[in-house]
């Protein structure tokens, strides 16, 4: 019997389709792994962790996760890009290793966009500008004040050299016509006890990180508008620190390649997750959203930011060798 072409090429189609979909019926029949690239305690540990133990149960295996700091989220995330595409290992992709990173460092061991398969978003939350609760800067006004005095004045922690919190700090300087000192840490959390003991004047950081420590100050969070969850502190449009508005945003990548059947149960666990009313209302405290983005919707978004952070840098001239 002779078959025509076109259904010849369909029934192929439906060959290559089956085993995928097999696939995808019997994944996953161990433990995935999710890679955190930052150190433990932080916003993305906290997140990663939340995320993890709403998409186990979804998935009916332990998501264990394993922090791998290093490089402003490169270490961990470069280790995901050169694992095996099986869906078994993947990374919580951010702002730091998919989007600044790749403007900063001359070298990247990875393409953000090219290497990875993106499921998702976790969540995206803004920044906080926080100093010492018992400082000498009550207000946004007065620590700007202080600043325009002369270069290292003021000096502003970071969560190390790249990373989103030394970006900001640059458009700060740029926005405000300031020249506030950088002094890089291995982290937020160091960087915040030495901001309470008064070794440094204040950093940027991601807002849960800073918003709810007594022994810190809030002045500004990194949005257009105030946020629910800290109603007194104004926005950076509000004080005319517009550029500044921007997110920490953290998401689920694996490696390229992941089974498209794989991926979207990933992507469905995800948004499961986010929308348990335990995990909905953590993100809220935390002054972000729920959300049910795609694969496609997430990858859009990050291809966005990767074009808006090579500019800002370029703008401020940051480099890493």
């Amino acid at each position: 019997m002779r078959i025509h072409r076109p259904v010849a090429l369909a029934l192929l189609a439906l060959g290559a389709a089956a085993p995928m979909a097999l696939q995808a019926q019997t994944w996953p029949a161990r433990p995935v792994r999710l890679i955190v690239p930052f150190p433990a305690g932080g916003t993305g540990d906290l997140l990663g962790r939340l995320a993890a133990k709403e998409m186990a149960a979804s998935l009916g295996q332990p998501v264990v996760v394993e922090n791998r700091a290093g490089a402003g989220g490169v270490v961990g995330s470069d280790t995901v890009a050169k694992a095996a595409p099986d869906g078994y290992t993947l990374v919580l992709s951010n702002v730091a290793s998919h989007a600044i990173g790749p403007a900063v460092y001359a070298k990247m061991p990875y393409d953000a966009l090219r290497d990875f398969t993106h499921i998702g978003l976790v969540a995206a939350v803004p920044s906080g500008i926080a100093v010492a609760a018992n400082g000498p800067y009550p207000s946004m006004a007065a620590l700007l004040k202080k600043a325009r005095t002369g270069h290292g004045a003021v000096r502003f922690g970071s969560n190390g050299n790249g990373t989103s919190s030394h970006v900001k700090l640059a458009i700060l300087n740029q926005a405000a016509k300031v020249d506030i000192t950088h002094v890089p840490y291995k982290g937020s959390a160091p960087a915040t006890v030495d901001v309470a003991a008064g070794q440094i004047d204040g950093l940027i950081a991601a807002v849960p990180d800073v918003g709810r420590n007594p022994l810190l100050r809030l002045l500004a969070i990194t949005t257009d508008a105030r946020v629910a969850r800290w109603p007194d502190v104004p926005s950076v449009r509000e004080l005319g620190l517009a550029p500044l508005v921007a997110s920490n945003w953290f998401g689920i990548s694996g490696p390229a390649g992941i089974p498209g059947p794989v991926a979207d149960r990933l992507n469905a666990a995800l948004v499961a997750a986010l929308n348990t009313p335990e995990l909905a209302e953590r993100l809220r405290d935390m002054g972000a959203e729920p959300n049910r983005m795609t694969r496609a919707n997430y990858t859009a978004m990050i291809a966005a930011d990767i074009a808006r952070w090579a500019e800002v840098v370029r703008s401020a001239n940051i480099h890493i060798d």
